[in-house]
């Protein structure tokens, strides 16, 4: 289960004007706490004007063997108006502590041999960072292509680090830059990797059909057009794994089916339940916070992930949903942030 403890902070690295790398330190007591794979996140939480703000960051750093790491670090990009990373650009020193919680997500890569390719835009390059150096460490029949977008050369999060990459495995580290605002020297034009684009640059660069994970990060529209392009170029979808940031506007349930008008939800949470009445309006995951405050959640715009859960009985209707893929809501795992009762009876598992 999720849960949440003060870390310090050991670094603050700006990386651009508007971008910091935070570098937390593990006791050695909650190492094993914090172990993760490659690709997963950590929400930090903060209280302001008394109330709880909460938001998910992705571990750049590799994934550790043993134990579990000693140290942990994320990349935070301000976005305009935002409570949390305007603090973290601004305020946050070394020697603070933070509430962070333990690690989670599924856009993760266990490491094995074959050619694996990513797709990233912006900060979308900080999962992939964690995915990147911890595979080519590890598995040394791995290769992997790396295409990213950026604005500016100056804008790019993590130039330094992937460049050593570059130089640590210049035969298996394929790296292809795309800047959408700056003319480069060398390279590819620039211009934004859309779907037309990359349909047609993916197969100059490598068999799109033989990599064995593809991994789509970033923007929503940079997201789906890599999307549409690798299905229209005959990847198949299990191998595409996608997690978006910064979702503005993006398809939603039309809004039309009526919720029940009366409905429970029971909740198994942590090896304990309760069932609670659903008050006009609320998601599931609203009804169980109100109960159970200690239910795991982040971003509450159906992003991140942090609270799926199985529908153990009843029907919901999703709003959103850009975290999980097809074979999980196939096999009955929902977002409880995005979930309202269709059904007058609804049983999650947080557990499972």
């Amino acid at each position: 289960m999720a849960r949440f403890h003060p870390l310090q902070v050991a670094a603050v690295d700006r990386l651009t004007d508007d971008s910091v790398a935070l570098t937390l330190t593990v006791p050695a007591e909650l190492r094993a706490e914090y172990r993760h794979a490659p690709g997963q996140h950590l929400a930090l939480r903060r209280r302001v004007d008394g109330t709880e703000v909460r938001r998910t960051y992705s571990i750049c750093s590799p994934a550790p063997d043993g134990e579990g790491p000693s140290s942990l670090r994320v990349g935070v990009r301000l976005v305009e108006g935002g409570a949390f990373s305007t603090y973290a650009l601004k305020e946050i020193n070394i020697g603070d502590e933070l509430e962070v919680m333990t690690p989670a997500g599924r856009f993760t890569l266990e490491p094995a041999p074959g050619l694996y390719a990513a797709i990233v835009g912006g900060s979308g390059i900080t999962p992939v960072l964690s995915i990147v150096s911890t595979l080519l460490a590890r598995e040394p029949e791995a290769r992997f292509c790396l295409i990213r977008g950026d604005r500016t050369a100056a804008s790019t999060m993590f130039l330094e680090e992937v460049a050593d990459l570059k130089d640590r495995y210049p035969e298996r580290l394929q790296l292809v830059t795309v800047l959408s605002r700056e003319e480069q020297q060398a390279g590819l034009p620039s211009g934004r990797l859309d779907q037309r684009r990359l349909t047609e640059l993916l197969p100059a660069l490598l068999p799109p059909e033989r990599v064995a994970g593809w991994f789509l990060c970033g923007p929503y529209g940079l997201v789906q057009g890599a999307e549409g392009a690798l299905r229209e170029l005959g990847v198949d979808r299990a191998r595409i794994h996608q997690e978006i940031f910064h979702v503005d506007s993006g398809p939603t349930a039309a809004g039309v089916t009526p919720g029940a008008a009366h409905s429970t939800v029971t909740a198994r949470l942590d090896g304990r339940g309760g069932t609670w009445p659903v008050q006009e309006g609320e998601s599931l995951l609203e009804t169980v916070l109100r109960n159970r405050p200690d239910a795991p959640y982040a971003c509450k715009g159906g992003v991140c992930g942090t609270c799926r859960a199985f529908l153990v009985s009843g029907e919901v209707r999703m709003d959103r949903n850009f975290a999980l893929e097809e074979e999980e809501t196939d096999a009955g795992y929902v977002l409880a942030c995005q979930s309202h009762p269709l059904t007058e009876q609804v049983e999650l598992d947080f557990d499972r």
